[in-house]
């Protein structure tokens, strides 16, 4: 569907907007009151080359008076002003952020043991119940089926997904960017399907000693089959863990809606907009990751609400920047026969090269570092398809990987999730309603267990009953019946049919 947008003009205010950090207030219990803080002090900062070695003091600086004032109520304690927000500490505590983030093969070697983890999870492929015993069996049949054309396209990219090292680069950057706000914390990488994997990381903050963690997937969007896949599998770490139960953890599980994030985004566009021949004219085509439509419709995923209200987001900064070009949302890489979230990428580059579209500029709004589908499915799958239909001038925004602005706010929003570690603060709900409040994992998938376990499998290979996925795959069974007993009595002149002289003997 096209999205043409309005000329620019004053909008409602959409609260849900606002940034946490003037959004939560602290409790005074929760940090200790107006008295008992002690901060945590890095002394070997440096504005451009961190070189903190991650010690913690359980002596305050001496300039921690500066940062605090009393409070006499939580409403006088909200988090307005970043210097009250950088020395937030509690004494002795040792504080560790892990990203999380899909994984990728490195070699083609690693592409079909990577294919068997991504489809061996039962957030990527949900079978019925009575049918669970066989994920790993199709996972093993799927990953093998779909392992040569997966390797032709890693092939097609240099051998393997930079995804790897990628995330370990923005990790380093994030660390450099805490330090230079004086937060000395350590930064973690957990992929969900291949090395590091989630569980590596975990046992090496375990090492580490960590005591205060800060969970950040790399996801600007909520999913459950993204960053609920990765919350699940914590979950399940953590409760088999003593150490990790006692270990206080928050999570920031969307942060779409960031200033910092949005700036960037829109600069990576604007960027690229001038690069055309009439920048006025190009339409932005914004690229996300679907997801199977029966998450957001039955499971209640809020990722297609995120995802529209961050194009919005940023299509109101670059008409603040005086860009008013039209704009439209798709959903790329979807598997299996099952209905995914419409419009579809392919789909929507044809008919927008019917309608007439010269100049496309793709935005790939889901992804903050560049992997397969990226470089392969928009690069060139894409791009030829969209030269194909028509549209003469092709552009693509870059992955934000390490971009300096998108760092800082996640180093930002690390920091103003500090205080919710362990003691969650209240939210203000009037100032804002988040689809995915900042939580703990357990508290997190507790809204989604049990809509979970009534929501209707998109099954990949079958399935009985009175569905529309179970009357496309039953009718597809019976014709294939029909059609192997006529191929049987024709060759045999043995049946049925030849019995009631539909069918003449065989001479």
């Amino acid at each position: 569907m096209l999205h043409v947008r309005p000329a620019p003009g004053p909008a409602p205010r959409n609260l849900s907007r606002l940034n946490l950090s003037r959004t939560y207030a602290i409790r005074s219990s929760s940090v200790g009151g107006r008295t008992g803080l002690c901060l945590g002090h890095c002394s070997q900062c440096k504005p451009l080359s961190c070189k903190c070695k991650l010690g913690w003091s359980s002596q305050p600086p001496p300039d921690s008076r500066q940062h605090f004032r009393p409070c006499s109520s939580a409403s006088e304690a909200v988090l307005t002003a970043q210097s009250d927000i950088r020395k937030l500490f509690v004494a002795n505590e040792k504080i560790g952020v892990l990203l999380l983030n899909l994984g990728g093969p490195e070699t083609l070697d690693d592409v079909q043991p990577f294919l068997f983890n991504l489809f061996a999870d039962p957030d990527i492929i949900r079978l019925p119940r009575a049918f669970r015993f066989l994920q790993k069996p199709l996972a093993q049949f799927i990953s093998v089926a779909r392992a040569p054309k997966s390797k032709e396209g890693y092939a097609s990219i240099g051998g393997g997904s930079p995804l790897r090292q990628i995330t370990d680069a923005q990790g380093e950057a994030l660390m450099e960017a805490l330090c230079g706000k004086d937060v000395p914390a350590k930064v973690y990488v957990g992929m969900r399907y291949w090395h590091p994997f989630t569980e590596e990381a975990i046992e090496q903050i375990k090492r580490d000693g960590i005591t205060k963690l800060v969970v950040l997937p790399l996801y600007p969007q909520f999913s459950i089959s993204t960053s609920g896949s990765s919350l699940r599998l914590l979950e399940s770490i953590f409760r088999e863990d003593e150490y990790l139960v006692n270990m206080q953890h928050t999570v920031i599980p969307s942060w779409y809606q960031r200033e910092g994030y949005i700036n960037a985004m829109a600069t990576l566009i604007e960027k690229e907009l001038f690069k055309f021949p009439k920048p006025q004219k190009v339409m932005i085509f914004f690229s996300a990751h679907g997801v199977p439509l029966a998450y957001v419709e039955e499971a209640g995923d809020p990722y297609k609400a995120e995802m529209e209200e961050c194009v919005e987001l940023i299509m109101e900064e670059l008409e603040k920047r005086g860009m008013t070009n039209p704009c439209t949302l798709a959903y790329q890489s979807r598997v299996g026969p099952v209905e995914w979230l419409k419009p579809y990428t392919d789909e929507t580059i044809i008919a927008l090269g019917e309608r007439g579209v010269k100049s496309l500029l793709a935005v790939p709004i889901s992804f903050v570092s560049e992997h397969i589908e990226t470089l392969e499915e928009i690069d060139v799958e894409y791009k030829e398809l969209a030269l194909q239909s028509g549209i003469k001038h092709w552009g693509r925004v870059p992955a934000l990987g390490c971009e300096p602005t998108f760092i800082s706010d996640l180093a930002d929003a690390v920091i103003e999730s500090l205080p919710y570690v362990g003691a969650m603060a209240v939210s203000n709900l009037e100032a804002r309603q988040s689809l995915v409040p900042l939580g703990s994992v357990e508290e997190l998938l507790a809204a989604y267990d049990s809509k979970r376990d009534m929501l209707p499998p998109p099954v990949i290979v079958w399935e009985w009953g009175w569905t529309k996925s179970a009357e496309t795959w039953n009718g597809r069974a019976a014709m294939l019946a029909v059609l192997a007993l006529l191929v049987l009595e024709v060759t045999t002149g043995h049946g049925l049919l030849h019995q009631w002289g539909i069918l003449p003997p065989l001479p």
